[in-house]
């Protein structure tokens, strides 16, 4: 009983922390905004590369990213500061895109550099900017260092790393579905319908980079006042 309790907390710790920021709905239409024309074995292409290289990626800030900051002298309020300003800076910049200009993204000027060069390839776009920072940005990884960084003192157990493989796991089968099927829920939305969306998640993203970065200035301000 107590493992299946650790394993469900450690387990709705992570898929919980890692949903909002990573946003794998309005990551699709964004990316769907990139590619509009893609075909489905392009959208299917998408899809699973994206999820490969989210999973990936965030395992890596699960398990290391703490010792890389460490490596660099940079502290987890530093980087949940860092990152919450370029989230929000990002989600003001969606939020005052033209609605027939940009259709709205994270990568801001990836974006316009990816639709303005009509011979790059999709597969030189899977990366950068489908999976950084369209899906797994600056907040997503500073979550999942702070996750990773809230092990018990004696180190995770192997119920622990379990439930982070499985949470991973799922998220990275969430994004696929929604990276997969963008396609459909834009044609239920219409061009009109997205347009709203996008903004409303554009406003969403800009409060979690406001409250990520608040987080982190909160807790600078306290380690200062201690001192």
């Amino acid at each position: 009983m107590a493992m299946w309790n650790d394993f469900s907390h450690t387990f709705l710790v992570i898929f919980t922390s890692l949903l909002p920021v990573t946003n794998p709905p309005g990551a699709a239409l964004m990316v769907l905004g990139i590619v509009p024309e893609a075909t489905t074995a392009q959208r299917s292409r998408v899809a699973r590369a994206v999820a490969f290289n989210s999973l990936v990626m965030l395992a890596a800030s699960i398990g290391i990213g703490a010792y890389v900051l460490s490596f660099f002298g940079i502290s987890i309020p530093v980087l949940r500061l860092a990152g919450g300003l370029v989230i929000a800076v990002t989600g003001w910049r969606l939020l005052q895109a033209p609605a027939q200009g940009e259709h709205g993204s994270l990568a801001g000027a990836a974006q316009q550099e990816a639709r303005d060069d009509a011979e790059a390839s999709l597969d030189s776009l899977l990366f950068y900017p489908f999976t950084l920072p369209l899906t797994v940005g600056p907040g997503s990884i500073a979550v999942a260092i702070a996750v990773g960084t809230s092990s018990p003192a004696q180190g995770p157990e192997a119920v622990h790393i379990a439930a982070a493989a499985c949470a991973l796991l799922a998220l990275c089968a969430l994004i696929y579905l929604c990276m997969r099927y963008a396609g459909r829920l834009q044609s239920l939305l219409g061009r009109t319908g997205t347009q709203v969306v996008l903004r409303l998640l554009a406003f969403v993203i800009l409060c979690i980079g406001v409250q990520i970065g608040w987080l982190g200035l909160s807790e600078l301000l306290a380690q200062q006042a201690a001192r």
